[in-house]
């Protein structure tokens, strides 16, 4: 498969860059320059152009996914289409996952229609995983590179033990073991919902060109007071995020796909030569491989969000481990955008190439326009130039309203599509919405920002990430 990723992957070989994808990448910040100069030579609310520029482009965004979602609540659930229903098995990444491991296993085995196979793609576990494997499911350590099985109730438990090298070797190496047609990829933090793996395999069953999906996720996070704090902010965000998918597919402009729950046709994700390994945001990367291997071989492969497949995802809730996760997540997603940069504006990517990577390009620079503006109306404030920052705490405010309005009617879409309720209350709605503006909002911005100095020094290795929720529930 290296042979293949070699020749698929833009990094290692990258494609001639068209004009107009030069262009968008020089425009994006030089835009932004010129927009914070206006702080130091206009007057009046032209002071504060980078804010205006900022709000103009949420809120086109916002107007751009309520009209492509207006119908989804009504969404009929996929059709069979008489053909056989494809294997089903899951990949499951794990290092140093002891304590959450069964809780992940016993999940998927009590779903409704269990996969065929479940591989535990064990990444050089130095805890206590031999010991819960061998106690819990008898199955004896095997040797570094192996696999040892057993059988529970018709779902094949595969062990693939591996030498310590990170998630996406994990997953290619588990790609090359299991025999199923679908794969479904797993965290170890992540607990599927009751039914969402029927709801994975009617999705592919339906659509033979269907390639890759993402379920929807919910975040929880610990008991603690900041872990009920991020968990709220976070919930709501989800809710956008996943919303904002179902825009984007309906373009054939999908790209975000949640590698923590998400399934792939095997020999397509084979055919792209698998996750790349030097990728901070690796599920995000193969998708534009996807999308690009589609597009230059004219085959009709698409990419879906499955409103009801649902999975609840171990959240950071502490702001440590929320800019150690935003940190990776943008610089991740800026390593991917300027390696397929030259798809950026190129019409032989269809709307994938003209709408949404220019709209991901102006993304690399929102966050900093969203800090640039806060900056210079506290800057007005400190300075006592209230009269400036007046007229911009009223736009603010409007842009609040608009958001609001936004969110409660998106919410209600939302639990329609996919039937999920809990911890989406109304009353806490407005008052994130009214909140999350100066609090939560800028603290993502601080962590796109870590992620480009992520992706300026080339690079980030990570850590075992601090359970919040999962353990909790296990202890």
């Amino acid at each position: 498969m290296t042979t293949i990723f070699t020749a698929q992957s833009p990094r290692l070989s990258p494609r001639q860059i068209p004009i107009v994808s030069r262009l968008i990448g020089f425009a994006v910040p030089l835009v932004f320059l010129a927009l914070v100069l206006q702080a130091f030579l206009r007057q009046g609310l032209a002071v504060w152009s980078v804010g205006i520029a900022y709000i103009l482009y949420d809120t086109a965004l916002l107007v751009f996914t309520a009209w492509q979602i207006r119908d989804l609540a009504h969404a009929p659930p996929p059709e069979p289409n008489g053909l056989p229903a494809p294997g089903f098995g899951v990949i499951v990444a794990a290092h140093n996952e002891a304590s959450v491991i069964r809780l992940t296993i016993d999940r998927l085995l009590a779903q409704a229609h269990p996969p065929e196979t479940i591989m535990i793609a064990d990444d050089g576990s130095t805890d206590a995983t031999p010991a819960v494997m061998r106690e819990l499911y008898a199955l004896a350590v095997p040797a570094l590179g192996d696999v040892a099985t057993v059988d529970l109730g018709g779902t094949r438990l595969a062990w693939l033990r591996l030498p310590h090298g990170g998630k996406a070797r994990a997953l290619n190496d588990a790609l090359l073991r299991i025999d199923t047609a679908i794969v479904l990829t797993v965290d170890a933090d992540t607990l599927l919902e009751p039914g969402a793996i029927a709801a994975m395999r009617a999705a592919f069953a339906a659509e033979p060109e269907l390639v890759a999906a993402t379920g929807v996720l919910a975040p929880i996070c610990g008991p603690s007071l900041g872990g009920r704090l991020f968990e709220w902010f976070q919930s709501y965000e989800y809710v956008r995020n996943f919303l904002s998918r179902d825009a984007w597919m309906r373009l054939n402009g999908l790209l975000l796909i949640s590698g923590a729950f998400a399934a792939f046709r095997r020999d397509a994700v084979i055919a792209v030569g698998g996750f790349d390994p030097d990728c901070m945001v690796e599920d995000y990367e193969l998708i534009h491989r996807l999308h690009r291997h589609a597009h230059d071989t004219g085959l009709d492969w698409r990419v879906r969000v499955v409103g009801g497949a649902l999975a609840r995802t171990d959240a950071p809730a502490s702001i440590p481990a929320f800019l150690k996760q935003r940190q990776r997540w943008f610089g991740g997603f800026l390593q991917t955008q300027h390696w397929n940069r030259d798809m950026v504006g190129n019409r032989a990517y269809g709307r994938l190439g003209t709408r949404m990577l220019p709209v991901k390009a102006l993304d690399t620079v929102q966050p900093i326009y969203g800090l640039a503006a806060f900056a210079i109306l506290i800057g007005l404030v400190i300075t006592g130039r209230f009269a400036l920052a007046l007229p911009i705490l009223i736009v603010m405010i409007a842009k609040i309203v608009i958001d609001l309005s936004f969110h409660l009617w998106s919410l209600r879409i939302y639990k329609r599509w996919t039937g999920q309720r809990e911890g989406l209350g109304l009353g806490p709605a407005i008052i994130a919405a009214i909140a999350e503006p100066f609090t939560f909002q800028l603290l993502r911005h601080v962590g796109a920002i870590y992620g480009w100095v992520a992706f300026l020094r080339g690079g980030q290795s990570w850590g075992r990430q601090t359970r919040t929720a999962l353990e909790h529930r296990v202890s």
